[in-house]
């Protein structure tokens, strides 16, 4: 098949280097038993092309884009039935996959975010991710504990999966070129079933405790009303950015049993 040459569409940022639309697809690393990847925000098709040269992917592809779905059905027909006009972070995963399938896509930087944590929330049907995102947000969500970029991305993200940062794009291979640098990340499910502590709170703390990031734990945590004897751990004089996961699920467990 002749390669998709990506086009100028809705002022997005469309990739013309094919060599790194093809390394985006080849990251893939599919546990066994996993057939089904579904690509996020294909646009033009340029990493689509690459997918469908894997005859053991079973692939779905979902734009939000008229146009670009009409585009799409004309050029991948071979994909019939598996384009789909819709809203990723609005579509039903469960009721489209009943088992597990990996997400790929050159996500939109604006709703990159939103698309991770909606991996989490099926986190039991993911087991991988490859996405190009912005830079300084992939630096952020593989960042180690103790980075200025760590964050609530990163613990929540990193309680779950293994998060590698494979390589940085440049603007210059865009159409049009964006302002800012882009990288591809791949997430690897872990062997975490169930945290250790109740999940919902976990996710509450993490939050909480990077509401004010400059400040102490003590501080920060104010809200879960805990007695001064337990507030006076060596635990609460560190910053968010100090704990690690592990220090986070502690922290969660001792809220679990001390809170008021």
């Amino acid at each position: 098949m002749k390669p998709v040459q990506p086009k100028k569409h809705l002022g997005q940022h469309f990739l013309t280097d094919l060599n790194i639309a093809q390394n985006i697809v080849e990251a893939l690393r599919l546990p066994n038993g996993v057939q089904e990847v579904l690509e996020v925000g294909p646009g033009m098709g340029v990493l689509t092309q690459y997918l469908i040269q894997h005859p053991e992917y079973k692939t779905t592809i979902v734009d939000i884009d008229r146009d670009s779905i009409a585009w799409l059905n004309e050029h991948f027909p071979q994909l019939e039935g598996r384009v789909l006009l819709a809203d990723f972070l609005k579509t039903d995963l469960k009721t489209l996959f009943s088992g597990p399938f990996a997400v790929i896509g050159n996500f939109p930087y604006n709703i990159s975010s939103q698309i991770f944590f909606k991996v989490l929330d099926h986190r039991d049907q993911v087991p991988e991710v490859v996405g190009m995102i912005q830079k300084e947000v992939a630096e952020r969500i593989a960042a180690p504990h103790g980075s200025k970029t760590y964050g609530i991305m990163s613990v929540l993200l990193q309680a779950f999966y293994t998060i590698e940062y494979l390589f940085t794009v440049h603007e210059h291979v865009f159409n049009p070129p964006p302002k800012v640098k882009s990288a591809v990340v791949r997430l690897t499910r872990n062997e975490v079933a169930h945290l250790p502590c109740d999940e919902k709170l976990f996710f509450k703390v993490v939050k909480t405790s990077f509401a004010t990031r400059r400040k102490t734990l003590r501080n920060c945590l104010k809200p879960f009303n805990l007695p001064t004897e337990v507030a006076q751990d060596t635990l609460f004089d560190k910053r968010a950015e100090q704990l690690s996961v592990t220090d986070f699920i502690n922290l969660t467990l001792l809220i679990q049993q001390h809170a008021v």
